[in-house]
């Protein structure tokens, strides 16, 4: 089955715990401090690979856990930290964040990588608290949290040439007929709901890679059907073929056809309409295609039209000829990029900044103290160590929350909560 989307849960792992301990040998007196700090934890890596064609795996599995560093030890050893989780996914894939819809990564070359969450840093042992005041510290830092998050993942297939067209114009009949692929043929609409991808062999070494995009409506662009679905997969191809019912069989007509379908791909992105666009003027085995072929090519002089009968073969060959040559004149670097509220990045786009902390009263003498950086010191923080907790505490000054507290009306004898932690304040 073809995947081209899907939503996945990434935590990395936590860091490693570093640890209070001393050094206990034979004939060694007040031997100090000899914890071990904690292993890093592991991250979470995308990796573009392209022997992959869909994102059937993410479909089935849908959180993905990167391993804990592991404790600091005694005898100032280090925890192991914890190797990095790679997923594979196809090259062309889009990843984004889940709650805010940012662009992560757009990873469209093969090998490479994005870190989409990061593994908490371990935490130092009591070796690294030791000064000229303090001898024995009894402290020492847990890990910090593995980030964690939802993503989006989208597929925009990498092809040469793309063929767009209404439902039912025998888009998928001229991909069987070029290419290998196989692809569900029937006459009816709509028989083609996700993309197909062929090669096709021209000549001796001269080969190209052909998608058939599932048929656009009018509204396509504003979401009608699966329009942004199938056209995402318009963005990256170097040769459009807007593939005509050109014996108007269905009661169409071939020339409304092809300024509805131009105009979805314009209201998607103007780009689009700027690559190189051939036509092909399908079932010409149908009474009456003579007329509406010399009617269209007079309507569009500024087009290269082939008359094509997908179901006999007839015309394929100088239609995939010309396609070859086309794509040879197209330089890659000349076709403008399409940009769709979306920037290229090659590693994990940050988050918006918040504010270190934030003060809320809940009740009256209760005051609760929030955020990113507090929790995380918070997290660090051996709170069965005395030390530990003076640490914290003046942490806590140190960021200026004390003031704050003052400024938001906090008293002498009011608790203040951090967390699943409360404390008397005390100015």
């Amino acid at each position: 089955m073809f995947y081209d989307y899907a939503k996945v849960n990434v935590k990395a792992g936590d860091g490693g715990n570093g640890i209070v301990a001393w050094r206990r040998e034979k004939y060694v007196a007040m031997g100090g401090p000899a914890g071990g700090d904690g292993g890093n934890g592991g991250s979470i890596i995308l990796e573009a690979d392209g022997g992959l064609r869909t994102l059937i795996d993410f479909r089935y599995h849908t959180h993905y856990k990167a391993d804990r560093g592991a404790h600091g030890q005694g005898s100032n050893m280090h925890g192991r930290s914890a190797e990095d989780k790679v997923l594979r996914v196809p090259v062309g894939t889009v990843v984004r964040d889940a709650e805010t819809g940012q662009i992560m990564a757009d990873l469209t070359q093969e090998g490479q990588q994005v870190v989409v969450v990061k593994g908490g840093k371990g935490g130092r042992g009591n070796t690294h608290f030791v000064s000229s005041t303090h001898r024995a510290p009894t402290l020492a830092e847990n890990g910090d949290a593995g980030e964690e998050r939802w993503i989006t993942l989208e597929l925009k297939l990498l092809a040469d040439v793309g063929l767009v067209g209404f439902p039912n114009v025998g888009k998928s009949t001229i991909i069987s007929h070029v290419s290998a692929a196989k692809p569900k043929i029937a006459d009816y609409h709509f028989t083609t709901i996700v993309p197909n991808l062929g090669m096709v062999k021209v000549d001796e070494g001269r080969s190209f890679v052909m998608a058939d995009i599932p048929g656009l409506i009018e509204g396509a662009a504003e979401g009608a059907g699966l329009g942004h679905r199938f056209l995402r997969h318009t963005e990256r191809t170097r040769v459009l073929v807007h593939v005509l019912d050109i014996s108007g069989s269905e009661g169409r007509n071939p020339l409304e056809d092809f300024a509805i379908v131009n105009q979805e791909l314009g209201n998607y992105n103007p780009t689009l309409l700027k690559r190189p666009m051939i036509i092909a003027a399908n079932k010409m085995d149908i009474d009456g295609s003579e007329e509406q072929l010399a009617l269209l090519k007079e309507a569009l002089p500024d087009y290269e039209v082939f008359p094509i009968s997908a179901a006999t073969g007839e015309g394929l060959k100088p239609l995939i000829y010309r396609l070859a040559d086309l794509i040879d004149e197209v330089d890659l670097e000349e076709i403008e990029p399409v940009v769709v509220e979306e920037m290229k990045v090659t590693k994990a786009a940050p988050l918006q900044q918040e504010e270190k902390f934030v003060i809320e009263q809940e009740a009256e003498g209760l005051y609760v103290v929030s955020g990113p950086e507090i929790e995380r010191h918070w997290r660090r923080t051996n709170f069965t160590h005395e030390d530990a907790v003076s640490r914290f505490l003046q942490i806590v000054e140190a960021m200026g929350v004390v003031k704050a507290l003052r400024e938001a009306g906090c008293q002498d004898g009011d608790t203040v909560r951090i967390k699943d932690i409360e404390f008397d304040f005390m100015d």
